[in-house]
């Protein structure tokens, strides 16, 4: 996959270093171009570095053709093109369709997804004529947007304003290289459920698991990313920059994700509960540390409410309730065991009893098992193989197999 990125010129240029070094690990081909006041602030030798491949300058573009023009090159080349951090000034030339320079004709020369990190002061992001011509831009269906947030700001401003951090950028990136700016999802509302619940037995200990939200919040970005309005009721979570426009609830216990999730199950078009929720929890709760020499030897428990099977029995017919299946050893006959008794429209079964799969890995594998679309055999069930990937592809093969 080839992406093209597109430096502007402002402070947040220093983020994108991270971008094109991640890019690079992860086995996709980066080609950088810098607009003449992005060089203020950045070098064309360090993304050059970074990217092992020549970085390119307006002073590139009118030199004399030697072959075909630079910028039909680049823009046939790419496969998505990111501009970041995209100025008032690039996103008002976008706007109008206006081109001076190697960046802004490149765009014009390309058919590719382009993917927008905005930054700059409050004020001027919350400009009139500003605001118009992003709304103008974003009506275009070619472009995508990342950002902007809120936050410290280089003129020690707090405020709107601020690019995305490059760990909300880059699922992006990954995300239209997979559907190419497809957004198969507009309209619908998603509700996601993930990480571990925690059931306490006193103020500072619980029955727990070692899962930590990953596999849902690749769901969450996945969607989001397609056009999904998106609800993720969570328990762990990791610690970084998320899509605001994801509605983050958090839970700590199994009665509190129920309750959450039932709440929000009216509205949903599509739920996935990929969350590890406890199956029990301690029949007696102290509200004061137990002193270690009162610890009980055995640990007296009580099942807690079975929620996906609760969604199935409210479930309305344009509803779609899809579940998971940590397993170890053979993972297919209690997947398919749940996805019966549970009457869900598909399961992903996935091992965790395999390095650097499942809990805590970025990576995951899975064989997804679904009803048959023969109405011949609708007993029948389709299983689908996921080979071992970075889980936010995963999530894309998920929501490809039920859409």
């Amino acid at each position: 996959m080839r992406v093209l990125i597109g430096i502007g010129g402002g402070i947040a240029a220093y983020k994108v270093c991270e971008i094109v070094s991640s890019l690079f690990k992860a086995g996709i081909e980066i080609k950088v171009l810098l607009t003449a006041s992005a060089e203020q602030f950045i070098t064309p030798l360090t993304v050059a570095t970074l990217s092992r491949h020549p970085a390119y300058t307006d002073r590139d573009f009118w030199q004399p053709i030697h072959q075909r023009p630079l910028h039909i090159e680049l823009g046939e080349w790419a496969d998505l093109l990111l501009i970041a951090p995209l100025t008032a000034n690039t996103l008002g030339k976008l706007a109008h369709g206006l081109a001076d320079n190697l960046l802004t004709n490149t765009v014009l020369a390309s058919t590719c997804p382009v993917l927008l990190a905005p930054a700059m002061n409050t004020e001027m992001w919350e400009q009139i004529s500003v605001q118009r011509n992003w709304q103008l831009l974003r009506q275009d269906p070619r472009y995508h947007a990342a950002g902007p947030g809120a936050g410290l700001l280089a003129c020690d401003r707090v405020g709107m304003g601020r690019m995305a951090e490059p760990e909300e950028i880059l699922p992006y990136i990954h995300s239209l290289l997979h559907t190419q700016g497809r957004l198969d999802l507009s309209g619908k509302r998603i509700l996601i459920s993930t990480g571990g619940t925690r059931e306490f037995f006193d103020p500072v200990r619980f029955i727990g698991n070692p899962a930590t939200g990953k596999m849902g919040l690749a769901l969450a970005q996945a969607a989001v990313h397609r056009g999904g309005i998106v609800t993720l009721v969570h328990g762990s979570l990791p610690d970084i920059s998320i899509d605001r426009r994801i509605n983050l609830i958090p839970v700590v216990d199994s009665a509190t994700m129920h309750d959450r999730m039932l709440a929000n199950f009216p509205a949903a078009d599509l739920v996935i509960m990929s969350a590890a929720v406890a199956d029990v929890k301690p029949a007696h709760y102290s509200d004061r540390k137990l002193p270690k020499q009162q610890l009980p030897n055995a640990l007296e428990l009580s099942p807690v409410p079975d929620i996906i099977a609760a969604l199935s029995k409210l479930r309305q017919p344009h509803q779609k309730i899809i579940g998971f299946a940590a397993q170890t050893g053979d993972i297919i006959p209690p997947a398919l065991e749940k996805l019966e008794r549970k009457q869900l429209d598909a399961i992903v079964a996935n091992p965790v009893d395999i390095p650097d799969r499942g809990f805590g890995s970025d990576r995951n594998q899975a064989v997804i098992i679904k009803k048959s679309r023969n109405l011949a055999q609708p007993q029948q069930y389709e299983q689908i193989e996921i080979q071992p990937c970075a889980k936010l592809e995963m999530a894309h093969q998920i929501l490809d197999s039920i859409y």
